[in-house]
């Protein structure tokens, strides 16, 4: 363990806190720049992040790291950083909308080297204070040891929304998924209980209920989510889905819907109705724009021709679903959408497309595409895109993206910062990754959801999946969840709009 010393110099008219920790006056520059685990360098992050904790990949005697800025610098001893939170606040704050220099100094035999010096870039737009995800193994064995989580980003510190367990058991098992929020604010979200005393878990205001969405006129209850940003409306995919495992692919499995459709729940009505019901299309990822006047989604159009071996035919040919762009004009006040409108034909070009989301001021539309399939988080081809809506411009968001998966993302409530999950890593468990997203429409470097220890992720062998951004946090604890999940569902009508 390494005694870690923080200081603060007094540049221009910084405060000078310390000074027994100083950079070394005789040293020799090196041409190149030092290398870190994980790598942090030349990154554009907000000023209310955690953080940045690194540990340097080099040998060396001594270890010097000076964060140099216009206002203030810190400077820390150690191979291994440490910033206190609360003098890195300091820092980023004093310093927003400039660079940070992170300046490395390394004893050897040789004496001290300089490397070349990489930068932060301090963004003028903040990231939302807190973010929530799945934590589950990537393992179809071990599914029911899954938790909600969220996590302050600008600490680290982290809170249980729900543990599976506080019901499930190894005898009755549960599968909690797909938390969701309206307008960031989590007075209004919701999530589903699957399997054991199952159910979608709404919260409105004070109320807290179970609903079980499933009719007698529709195929399953509601999947996937997208609460309508001025109305108490949820838009959802109902799927009949299945996963399959293959022996040779390099991906290894295959999530697929025998059937899909979209459907509209009324809350205060307690009402579910047909959005889409068209058993020539397999419909899912609903999301609305903004104002709540249009609704995206995707649609795979696929021809059963063997209705007695459905099931077996879709199986067998997973790579001919592929998934379009389309959406649908909503109007709020009498619930009716207009026909479906393509936004972009992936199936023309050889690939699926999945997840539109709209940016908040409603210019862009950010989604996921791989060759084939609406579930894309095991395919290693999965990259994200983004088409400007004002003039339909298509971009590979090749900077963010890496030679493994890229699958659920998000943007923040000022549309400034990106958030999605990754393979990039190790192939095996997906990390949570952040990039800035500036006014000119241009991604940036990203990086990883930081932790205090540097070593964090190497011996957490769990993954992240579904992050979604929020203004606040959960204030709903976990036993009051499960008292509401241990209660009947309250049954929702189905309303006919023909």
């Amino acid at each position: 363990m390494h005694n870690h010393f923080l200081y603060t110099l007094l540049i221009g008219s910084a405060l000078l806190v310390g000074c027994s920790a100083q950079p070394p006056k005789e040293f020799t520059e090196i041409d190149k720049k030092a290398t870190t685990y994980p790598d942090f360098s030349n990154t554009t992050i907000p000023y209310n992040i955690a953080p940045l904790n690194f540990d340097y990949q080099m040998e060396g005697k001594q270890f010097i790291t000076e964060l140099k800025a216009e206002e203030q610098t810190l400077i820390m001893k150690g191979k291994q950083t440490d910033w206190k939170v609360k003098q890195w606040h300091n820092l980023l704050e004093a310093n927003k909308g400039k660079k940070i220099e992170v300046i490395t100094y390394v004893q050897t035999d040789k004496g001290w080297e300089k490397y070349r010096p990489t930068a932060w870039f301090i963004a003028n737009e903040p990231i939302d204070p807190y973010i929530s995800y799945r934590i589950i193994a990537p393992s179809y064995v071990t599914y029911e040891e899954l938790s909600i989580r969220q996590r302050h980003i600008e600490n680290f510190d982290e809170q249980i929304i729900y543990n599976n367990m506080l019901q499930g058991n190894d005898v009755d098992g549960q599968c909690i998924n797909c938390h969701h929020y309206r307008n960031y604010k989590t007075d209004q979200m919701q999530f589903h209980v699957r399997q054991f005393k199952g159910g979608t878990m709404i919260v409105n205001g004070d109320e807290v209920r179970k609903i079980n969405l499933k009719t007698d006129s529709t195929i399953s209850a509601g999947v996937y989510p997208a609460w309508h940003p001025t109305h108490n409306l949820i838009a959802y995919s109902i799927n009949d889905t299945g996963q399959s495992f293959h022996t040779k692919d390099n991906n290894k499995i295959e999530v697929q819907d025998l059937k899909s459709d979209l459907i509209l729940y009324d809350i205060d009505n307690n009402e579910v109705s047909f959005i889409e019901h068209d058993t020539l299309e397999w419909e899912v990822f609903p999301a609305w724009s903004p104002d709540g006047k249009t609704l995206y989604y995707n649609s795979a159009h696929y021809e059963i021709q063997n209705y007695a071996g459905k099931e077996r035919e879709i199986i067998d040919n997973y790579k001919d679903f592929k998934y379009n762009i389309y959406r649908k004009s909503f109007d709020p006040e009498t619930l009716t959408f207009g026909p479906a409108e393509m936004v972009y034909d992936a199936a023309s070009v050889g690939k699926s497309a999945t997840l539109p989301r709209v940016s908040p001021d409603g210019r862009y539309l950010l989604f996921g595409m791989a060759e084939y399939g609406c579930f894309h988080i095991w395919h290693k081809d999965a990259d994200l895109y983004m088409i400007d809506l004002k003039n339909n411009e298509l971009k590979n968001l090749r900077t963010i993206n890496s030679k493994d998966v890229e699958s659920y993302h998000s943007w923040s409530s000022n549309g400034r910062w990106i958030l999605y999950t990754s393979r990039r890593d190790d192939g095996g468990y997906t990390r949570l990754y952040i990039a800035y997203f500036d006014k000119n429409g241009r991604a940036h470097k990203p990086f990883i959801l930081p932790q205090k220890d540097p070593y964090f992720y190497d011996d957490y062998y769990k993954s992240y999946n579904v992050p979604e951004y929020m203004l606040e946090p959960v204030t709903i604890t976990p036993q009051e969840f499960a008292r509401h999940i241990d209660q009947e569902a309250q049954q929702a009508k189905f309303r006919s709009t023909k």
